[in-house]
């Protein structure tokens, strides 16, 4: 608006070109239009700032402004048409300073509509009128197709999202059965709140700064005991910390050229280009498309193999089959399977097919409940190792080996459950799961792997703690500790922003929940009840042990094996040194039940920072063990 006036004050009288008048009245009507709108966005903002997330009160004028604005959208197009239309006319003879500024507004016009409209799509929901449906005091049978009816729809809206984002793959049966199953998982996760992504962002600020402010609590005796383990133990997690240091890096070379040049940005290119001619594999070892050879020269740098150690490699990649090599490894002896975690489209919808199926195998009595997409990930695998032969190929080039199976991420979920069906065949085998998905096996089953997986997580990894049972207490603390905030959203937005930047003191915003007996914490609080469905299972749960009652096709599923939790030591929670110290000790299932909320929540999870972590407390047991 301020370039526009600027242009018009300067050329007022300078009007009397061909096309001039024209000018003149689209540059008069657009000052008069943005200001309009510039008016109605703070009028917007203003309004939007006042009342708190749960006490929508205060902006009940809201939506008429709302619908001013949408209705200025009308001239606002009018106006970009027009203005292109005397841009593109060759018959004016305008001074140029005054052509290049139409030009400039008339772009920019475009670009503000194009990405509205983009907006508009994206954060519109067609279903928020229907959730009044589930309101009581309908007939049953009037309810309950009522209630059909909005899952359907809900269903359909989420299922043309994920076409919609997934457009650019090829699309067949797997897939299609894949968008369904996803589907409804959103929908059962969304369809009972009300809250939109700042609600989710300020509810993340505040749990953090909650959590922030516990850990700062001293901690309780039994729980200081439960990390005090015996020698013989320590030097069991000595042992295996090396062992995870060594296996890390097959797990990490499953990602190929993307993790080799994330690791080494400036020299990553150079060394690969000036190997792409050598150490080419022939057909008959390489499954799947690696053009350049990048994939596999960057899986011999970072493992330091040979070409000859490699018995064999695949690349091919769709839902719910994933790329894996098998490999020699003659400094342990081992004949490793790595299998490549998350780093396609195909891979995510393989990690969202969060259904659970039953795990039957023979002679094995501790079946039970496991992660639907990984299951399919793992089988695809399992027959290629045994009816393609390939593991019979590696045993009889090395039969005093033993097998070892690891990845990460999706790669260490698909690890685990491909060592339970090799586990009768191979009654020596060893797992190494690198941060593997949380949701991944029932009880029994996780209990079962205790004697040949290994589970490694660092620190605050998201991932391992992802279930849908934790995802619904999540969504259960949010929604509690948003409703119940007295501050203005804006206000927690933009605290928590200097909070996660600069650190600090955690804010001590008050609640309604200050002052309530503990009796009274149990029950949801009116703020609340505004922000959720009625007959919401996180309400359930509220009165109940969280996890307790999940829905009955989502049971509580636990990480595989024993686990290995890594953790940093470090005084400042930000700004650590770059010579960050870590800490392991052995875990168990309860202490990831629940997601923590830090800045680390992501990093913690990616492939370099659990390898960096491991080889650092590698070189730890090295320098004990030379004294």
């Amino acid at each position: 608006w301020i370039g526009i006036f600027v242009l018009y004050t300067v050329h007022k009288g300078q009007f009397n070109c061909s096309g001039g008048g024209l000018l003149h009245s689209y540059l008069l009507g657009l000052i008069i239009l943005l200001a309009s709108i510039i008016c109605a966005l703070c009028a917007l903002v203003y309004i939007s700032m006042q009342g708190t997330i749960s006490n929508p009160g205060p902006r009940k004028s809201l939506p008429k402004i709302l619908y001013t604005r949408l209705l200025l959208y009308f001239p606002e197009f009018i106006w970009a048409v027009v203005g292109a239309v005397w841009v593109s006319d060759n018959s004016v003879q305008c001074e140029k300073t005054v052509i290049n500024g139409v030009i400039g507004t008339v772009i920019a016009s475009w670009i503000i509509i194009i990405f509205t409209i983009i907006g508009v799509v994206i954060v519109f929901d067609p279903l928020g009128g229907k959730k009044t449906f589930y309101l009581p005091g309908l007939e049953s049978s009037q309810s309950g197709q009522l209630l059909y009816n909005v899952k359907s729809s809900a269903t359909r809206v989420w299922e043309k999202r994920i076409r919609l984002l997934c457009c650019c793959i090829v699309q067949d049966d797997n897939h299609r059965v894949a968008f369904t199953s996803i589907a409804e998982l959103f929908r059962n996760y969304f369809s009972d709140t009300d809250l939109v992504p700042s609600d989710i962002a300020a509810g993340l600020i505040l749990l953090h700064q909650e959590q922030d402010k516990m850990e700062n609590c001293p901690k309780e005796p039994e729980e200081v005991l439960c990390h005090s383990p015996s020698s013989l133990v320590t030097d069991d997690l000595d042992v295996e910390l090396e062992n995870a240091a060594h296996y890390m890096l097959f797990a990490a070379a499953a990602y190929g050229w993307p993790y080799y040049v994330y690791t080494n940005p400036y020299t990553a290119l150079c060394k690969l280009n000036g190997d792409c001619c050598r150490n080419r594999p022939t057909d008959s070892d390489i499954t799947g498309s690696d053009r350049h050879n990048f994939h596999f020269g960057s899986i011999l740098k970072i493992t330091g193999l040979q070409y000859r150690d490699f018995i064999h490699i695949s690349f091919h990649n769709k839902i719910y089959e994933i790329p894996f090599f098998v490999a020699l490894d003659h400094k342990k002896e081992a004949i490793v399977v790595a299998v490549r975690g998350t780093l396609s489209f195909e891979d995510i919808l393989t990690d969202l097919s969060a259904d659970c199926e039953d795990l039957t195998l023979e002679e094995v009595l501790e079946n039970g409940f496991v992660h639907k997409g990984i299951t399919q990930a793992a089988n695809y695998i399992y027959r290629k190792l045994i009816n393609d032969g390939i593991l019979n190929q590696a045993f009889t080039i090395a039969p005093e080996y033993k097998l070892v199976i690891v990845g990460h991420s999706l790669g260490g979920g698909t690890a685990s459950i491909l060592a339970i069906m090799l586990r009768n065949s191979f009654p020596t085998l060893r797992c190494y799961a690198f941060s593997p998905p949380g949701g991944l096996l029932s009880k029994s089953l996780a209990d079962y792997t205790k004697h040949f997986i290994v589970s490694v997580i660092v620190g605050k990894d998201l991932v391992a703690r992802l279930s849908m049972p934790n995802m619904e207490d999540l969504k259960r603390r949010i929604v509690r500790i948003v409703a119940n905030c007295n501050r203005p959203k804006y206000q927690i937005l933009l605290r928590g922003c200097w909070y996660e930047v600069f650190g600090g003191d955690p804010d001590d915003f008050p609640t309604e929940l200050d002052g309530r007996n503990q009796d009274a914490l149990t029950q949801p609080l009116l703020a609340e009840e505004s922000l959720m469905v009625h007959q919401s299972p996180s309400y359930n749960a509220l009165e109940e042990e969280p996890h307790l009652n999940s829905p009955p096709q989502y049971p509580h599923l636990y990480l595989p094996g024993k686990i290995i939790h890594v953790v940093e030591e470090c005084s400042s929670r930000r700004l650590c040194s770059s010579d960050i110290k870590y800490t392991a000790r052995w875990s168990n299932e309860t202490v990831f039940s629940s997601i923590l909320i830090s800045p680390k929540m992501i990093t913690d999870h990616m492939p370099d920072v659990v390898l960096k972590a491991l080889n650092s407390l590698s070189q730890e047991y090295g320098l004990c063990l030379s004294c």
